[in-house]
């Protein structure tokens, strides 16, 4: 996963504001931006006050970052089941957060887990769960309760760890925000 300049990342953070305020009727043409970056997976993470108010990503994707961080970021304001669709008398209170994911790696020991560092990703079945990395962090979580989070998260109890049908992934993030660019 290469990193991004700063510049990148202010644009890519630009783009997706324009996003949202285009589709709320406040720009009048549909925002464009060169094409940036590979393809990998990116959530876009809405904060309201500093409360989450919305969170939509892809874990991989086959198209270029800057069209997944414009798809994402719609669906975090607007598509989100968590939440009402974002009105436009918020637009100014949000703050948009970015995440590109690495690629998936398959965890053959929970103890490789660092909070904070990865995130996690659990498959059994049709239930899945994702949680970011920076989500252990913000909750002061430690390895055991980011797992059991992530498992509940995906409608299962921890039992599920030594199921032969449960898929553990871990991921890392390049999370860059409005706040700290």
């Amino acid at each position: 996963m290469a990193q991004l300049s700063k510049k990148e990342r202010k644009s890519l953070l630009n783009y997706a504001r324009k996003i949202i305020s285009w589709k709320l009727g406040k720009e009048e043409t549909i925002p464009v931006i060169e094409t940036t970056g590979d393809n990998c997976g990116a959530f876009v993470t809405l904060r309201k006050e500093g409360n989450l108010r919305g969170c939509i990503g892809n874990i991989i994707s086959d198209r270029p970052l800057s069209e997944t961080i414009g798809d994402m970021s719609e669906s975090a304001a607007f598509r989100d089941p968590r939440f009402s669709p974002l009105s436009e008398d918020e637009l100014d209170k949000i703050s948009i957060e970015i995440s590109i994911l690495s690629p998936l790696e398959r965890v053959d020991n929970i103890l490789k887990i660092k909070p904070g560092r990865d995130g996690l990703y659990v498959i059994n079945g049709f239930y899945s769960g994702l949680l970011l990395p920076q989500v252990a962090t913000e909750q002061n979580w430690d390895r055991e309760t980011f797992v059991n989070r992530t498992f509940q998260k995906a409608g299962l109890d921890s039992s599920y760890r030594d199921d032969e049908n449960t898929e553990i992934y871990s991921f890392r993030a390049e999370v860059f925000s409005e706040e700290n660019n």
